[in-house]
């Protein structure tokens, strides 16, 4: 396993795109291994494994409205364990105490060098290394029950992250979708939504976080979701497409 860069023209599909092999992390200098391969020829992994996934709860109004919330006065925010995370084409998995598992595609914020720590605006953008896909995966009658998050969104395989992370992106004003059927080629759009219509923009978020707990480089902030949250089932396929960054495509399985 290692980092790469992939190269290519920006929309370019996987046989005409490159992945460069680096020395070592992203988050320096960028030294070349000299060994590259075919993007259709190498398995996507999560593009990183953080230390932590914060999550921030209702930071789209509509998606607030469909569950019978109201929008929070400031960032609601949640912990992820780094053990739920998954990359691009790894199965979700159902667990057996969930009877009502559902997607919730993200935005996904990656923290580069030096991190973050009681940072204000203008420190927590300097923050950022860079954006991915993510689909915060929501065991929503156990979120009921339970009356908070962390069983119901920390199980194995319920944070998807990737392709890849996408660097210098204006993500103000980007779309963030969600398909969902048997295939790709037959998924329905379940979620549509833009980032402008968050309640807390970006560097805010990471603003926040950053007064309540350090921001590790390779840490991932999940910006919250738009509405239009559904089920997922066995044999289902989900995909999040972000504009600007591409798309995380994930099968659905039992557990057994």
């Amino acid at each position: 396993m290692s980092f790469g860069v992939v190269e290519g023209e920006a929309g370019a599909g996987p046989d005409a795109l490159t992945v460069a092999e680096i020395d070592g992390h992203p988050f320096g200098q960028i030294r070349f291994t000299n060994q590259r391969w075919a993007l259709a020829d190498v398995r996507l992994l999560s593009p990183i494994l953080p230390s932590k996934v914060v999550c921030v709860g209702r930071n789209y109004a509509e998606h607030a409205a469909e569950l019978g919330n109201e929008v929070p006065a400031e960032p609601l925010i949640f912990l992820k364990p780094s053990t739920s995370v998954i990359g691009p084409r790894d199965a979700i998995r159902l667990p057996t105490q969930s009877k009502r598992v559902e997607h919730e595609a993200e935005l996904a914020v990656v923290i580069g060098p030096p991190g973050a720590r009681r940072a204000d605006r203008a420190a927590a953008q300097r923050a950022i290394f860079g954006y991915t896909c993510a689909n915060d995966v929501t065991a929503r009658d156990l979120q009921r029950a339970d009356g908070q998050f962390t069983r119901a969104k920390g199980f194995d395989s319920f944070c998807p992250l990737g392709p890849w992370i996408a660097t210098g992106l204006d993500v103000g004003d980007v779309e963030v979708r969600c398909e969902v059927g048997e295939t790709p080629q037959t998924a329905d759009v379940r979620q549509l939504g833009r980032t402008r219509d968050m309640i807390f923009d970006v560097p805010t978020l990471i603003s926040y976080i950053s007064h309540v707990m350090t921001l590790l480089p390779g840490d991932v902030v999940l910006t919250g979701t738009p509405a239009g949250v559904g089920p997922l089932l066995a044999g289902d396929t989900v995909i999040v497409r972000i504009e600007g960054i591409g798309e995380l495509d994930n099968p659905v399985v039992d557990l057994d």
